[in-house]
């Protein structure tokens, strides 16, 4: 005779069943939640760049100081935007571009390349008058804003363009040895 032909035996055998499969289930997703928590940790650790905020990086400063400060890189940003726009501009033409019935690779390269360069200015700018504005300040406020110079601030990482696929169109543009000013010929 069979032990698991009895009722009694088959609703326990299913239990034990059912128990083990949570079980495994919990197992599983505990570890792939540890992993990735070290994963985030291990990723955190090693970037580079700032924690603290605009605010936190200014709040320490004479007030007469972060007054300056703020509205110098707030005109700076200013007059950045329209290059961080043209930018932006140029990119969302690209996609479209892309989602046709056909594409253009070349125009849709030129685009990528416009926004590129766009950016380019736009951070040559910012950078160029927070420099400048880092040599008025003292050695304390300098060391504490110079952070800013770091590229991981509020979207830090969306600006960075992956090489091109080697070989393939626009191979040469990833040859960063020199910079060429945008509407020069490569």
């Amino acid at each position: 005779m069979n032990p698991l032909s009895s009722p009694g035996a088959l609703k326990v055998a299913l239990a034990v069943s059912v128990a083990l499969n949570l079980f495994a289930v919990a197992g599983g997703v505990s570890l792939w939640v540890t992993k990735t928590k070290v994963d985030d940790k291990i990723e955190a650790a090693q970037a580079p760049g700032r924690v603290a905020s605009f605010r936190d990086i200014v709040g320490g400063m004479d007030p007469e100081v972060r007054q300056r400060v703020r509205s110098t890189l707030r005109a700076s940003a200013m007059a950045a935007r329209p290059d961080f726009e043209a930018s932006r501009a140029a990119r969302r033409r690209a996609v479209e571009l892309s989602q046709g019935a056909t594409i253009d690779p070349a125009a849709v390269n030129a685009l990528l390349e416009q926004s590129r360069a766009a950016e380019m200015r736009g951070r040559v700018r910012l950078e160029h008058d927070t420099t400048a504005l880092l040599a008025t300040l003292n050695p304390a406020d300098r060391r504490a804003l110079a952070v800013i110079l770091s590229r991981r601030g509020k979207g830090a990482g969306a600006s960075s363009a992956p090489a091109p696929h080697p070989g393939g169109p626009g191979a040469h543009a990833a040859d960063n040895s020199r910079v060429q000013p945008p509407g020069q010929p490569h």
